[in-house]
């Protein structure tokens, strides 16, 4: 694909938690046209981005959500200061289980669907951090909820080679389960969850412990947290917390612990 990308950044100066940009970084918008289409994601950059190899996290939203919400409710550029962190928008989409008219923003949910315009964009996204940054290849991570956690997989999928560990939260990928190659991988699951139900995000973490070769008897990674010895040293996790059809922001801590594991496994 070649888009024609159109960066803009602009200073977002009144977006809640912002940092002291001379300390660590800036929290700001980008904006691209993907074929012919106006997208945008919000995006924390760290000052030494352009001297330093530097990681990238990928955090996409659920269905109805938005950029602002996402970023705004997770800490990982408190966490890993001297990370990219990027919160793209999705578009109008219909759900699987909600929203079937497509009235609200999401993600595409399986190959093909919207012509792959939101792989397309993360091929734009992912092409421009990486001529504008010195963004370090093998540290690019995805993470997401429900909606955006079913992307985190279909990333996998279909960009698999660029990426080096996914942590979805509250999402499945029955439509290309055979598309996936074993990688690092933390799924994120609430006991409660009345949505994308627990037997069925068993059944898919059950696939990942076969596709990265896992022991069945885990180990602890970190509070909430179980570890599956991998035979092919891929370091698989599930996270497993008393809520519902949530991300919690607790979680945050163990999902960079897990991304910098990963890296080093």
């Amino acid at each position: 694909m070649n888009s024609i990308s159109k960066i803009t950044l602009v200073l977002f100066l009144l977006f809640p938690g912002v940092v002291n940009a001379q300390e660590t970084g800036v929290t700001a918008v980008k904006q691209w046209e993907v074929n012919g289409v106006a997208r945008e994601a919000l995006v924390y950059i760290p000052v030494s981005a352009k001297s330093r190899p530097t990681p990238v996290i990928f955090l996409f939203h659920g269905h109805g959500g938005n950029m602002q919400e996402i970023l705004r409710n997770h800490d990982f550029e408190k966490l890993w200061p001297e990370s990219i962190v990027i919160a793209p928008q999705g578009l109008k989409t219909p759900g699987q289980l909600v929203d079937r008219a497509g009235n609200y923003s999401g993600w595409q949910q399986a190959p093909g669907d919207s012509n792959d315009r939101d792989i397309h964009f993360f091929d734009e996204m992912y092409r421009s951090l990486t001529e504008e940054y010195k963004v370090d290849k093998k540290q690019v991570y995805v993470t997401g909820h429900s909606n955006g956690g079913s992307f985190t997989y279909l990333l996998w999928a279909m960009r698999g080679d660029s990426l080096a560990a996914v942590a979805p939260s509250a999402g499945v990928a029955f439509k290309f389960n055979k598309m996936l190659k074993p990688k690092p991988v933390m799924h994120i699951m609430g006991e409660n969850d009345l949505l994308v139900k627990p037997a069925w995000q068993k059944m898919m973490f059950s696939s990942l412990l076969k596709l990265n070769e896992c022991n069945m008897q885990g180990q602890p990674f970190a509070e909430s947290a179980t570890m599956y010895p991998s035979a092919i040293h891929m370091l698989t996790v599930l996270y497993l917390h008393a809520g519902g059809h949530v991300y919690p922001r607790e979680t945050d801590a163990v999902v960079v612990k897990f991304f910098k594991s990963a890296s080093s496994h």
